[in-house]
């Protein structure tokens, strides 16, 4: 059985910086590309980040990028989002997900495993 497990959501203040983990198991983590998406409420689940499968590419949505930076360990299993500089445009739930491709994608449609989600809020 697969399970991705976030960790690291809490309630910061603007210009603040967190670490989300997601740690992944019942999962060929090492070999299929992970990303982050977030949902904040009242809207769409998006993309924030994708890594492929050996940590070499990684893509950003142009909200984030420069600010977040996605990376994963694949001897721990492990994915990171760091986020700097964040405002309160980045609350949301953040959701680890995974899919069974080497190849790092934006449609949440094309992961097929997601964890339960990690709350971000982000105060003026």
């Amino acid at each position: 059985q697969v399970q991705l497990v976030e960790t690291g959501g809490g309630s910061v203040q603007t210009g603040d910086s967190l670490r989300l983990s997601c740690v992944a198991s019942g999962f060929a983590f090492g070999s299929n590309a992970m990303g982050w998406f977030r949902q904040a409420s009242g809207k769409e689940r998006e993309f924030v980040a994708s890594i492929t499968w050996s940590g070499h590419r990684d893509y950003y949505a142009d909200s984030v990028n420069g600010r977040f930076t996605i990376s994963r360990d694949n001897n721990k299993n492990t994915m990171y989002l760091q986020m700097n500089n964040l405002t309160p445009e980045d609350s949301a739930v953040y959701y680890c997900a995974g899919r069974d491709s080497p190849l790092a994608l934006r449609d949440p449609d094309d992961y097929q495993y997601w964890g339960q989600g990690t709350q971000v809020t982000v105060s003026s």
